[in-house]
């Protein structure tokens, strides 16, 4: 649910993000207008959103970045994407809410060195609430991963703030889409109804499963939301300004074709105040 909090109180994160962020100006985050929100990470830190809302929309899109700290490409992505969001649309039929959350884990991305997990050491990733959480998290963790401190669950489902925030962001904005960004694996993931895009840019889709506690398997297989995951190649580098570009268009285009035909039944689930509940 976006809470945004007195922008007095809230210095611009611009000159963090350009120092830290590949590919990022201080002019283009200025320009992308974030709004600090009443979420808040482990250490502090705001959690930074920007809404762009055109009268009348019809579809409603959530876009995340920096859900793992390390994955610093992401973020920027994000802020360009923002960008883009921002100019004339393209010709397809949809009038799109878009709600950005470029920096999910500021604590990881501001770490000395940065880290995939938040500042306990959570994988943010494995914390939403799966069925069968506390059955499988701990058991895929330990047995699947070795027990890897990068992909520790937690102590239980939404025990972090950060996917606290997430997990109300879903509650109360009721998008009809999520777009996950992450890296560095190059490909497209995909969970939830409607048919998948093929490619976005020069990156092909390539579907590794679900694991407990993860984005995609919560919002696409459990609440039937897709779940669009982004990986980029590079965690230290975005792609050429042509190929984000490239990469948008695409993702419009296929939304276009698909995701607005199914949109009026996507988010029946999220719909459901019971079903979601505000998480304090």
């Amino acid at each position: 649910m976006l809470c945004i909090a007195g922008s007095a109180l809230s210095k611009s994160p611009c000159p963090d993000f350009a120092e830290r962020l590949p590919n990022v100006a201080r002019e283009l985050c200025e320009q992308a207008q974030l709004k600090p929100t009443a979420g808040r990470s482990v250490k502090g830190r705001n959690l930074w959103v920007r809404e762009i809302k055109p009268e009348h929309p019809n579809l409603r899109v959530l876009v995340v970045g920096a859900m793992h700290g390390d994955e610093l490409s992401s973020a920027a992505l994000a802020l360009h994407w923002i960008k883009l969001a921002g100019q004339a649309p393209l010709d397809t039929p949809q009038v799109i809410h878009w709600r950005f959350v470029p920096m999910l884990n500021p604590d990881g991305v501001f770490s000395a060195k940065p880290q995939r997990v938040n500042a306990r050491g959570v994988d943010l990733n494995r914390n939403f609430p799966t069925p069968n959480w506390n059955r499988d998290a701990k058991d895929y963790w330990e047995k699947r991963t070795a027990k890897d401190p990068r992909r520790w669950p937690g102590l239980k489902p939404l025990s972090e703030p950060e996917s606290k925030f997430l997990y109300n962001e879903m509650n109360g904005f009721k998008p009809h889409l999520i777009v996950s960004i992450h890296a560095p694996y190059g490909v497209l993931d995909f969970d939830g109804p409607s048919v998948p895009p093929s490619r976005l840019g020069r990156l092909y889709l390539d579907q590794v499963g679900i694991f407990p506690g993860s984005l995609g398997n919560y919002g696409g297989v459990h609440k039937g939301v897709p779940v669009v995951t982004i990986e980029l190649p590079n965690s230290s580098r975005t792609p050429l300004d042509a190929e984000m570009r490239q990469m948008w268009m695409d993702l419009l285009r296929w939304m276009s074709e698909r995701v607005g035909q199914q949109a009026p039944g996507m988010t029946a689930s999220l719909s459901n105040p019971d079903s979601m509940p505000k998480v304090p």
